[in-house]
């Protein structure tokens, strides 16, 4: 298997899983108007939450919220399914994003 092959292989699943994360993080804040309310006026106030010129501290807050695990104490079941959903995906492209990487390196540097 050549290293092209491999670093094609590995960008696809990464692309596919970080638009199922993007996709996931904006069902959420649908979610989160309804379930969390003072919530979603911390972080999501309009249709700016994903433009270039959105609030950097309000994604944090959002990030913070989900990484901590503050929606477990949460009373809707379906609300912490979906926390816990977006927060996976967000691991699992982190980590898909750093074989990507790491394999651009391998790839270049050990001439596979």
């Amino acid at each position: 298997m050549s290293g092209d092959a491999l670093i094609i292989a590995i960008f696809f699943v990464t692309l596919v899983n970080i638009l199922r994360y993007l996709s996931s993080l904006r069902t959420l804040l649908v979610m989160m108007r309804d379930a969390n309310p003072l919530l979603y006026q911390q972080v999501a106030r309009g249709n700016n939450f994903f433009a270039p010129q959105g609030d950097i501290s309000r994604q944090k807050r959002l990030y913070h919220y989900i990484r901590s695990q503050e929606y477990m104490h949460h009373h809707d079941d379906a609300f912490i399914a979906k926390c816990n959903k977006v927060r996976h995906l967000f691991i699992l492209s982190t980590t898909l994003v750093l074989l990507l990487v790491m394999s651009l390196f391998f790839v270049a540097f050990a001439g596979l």
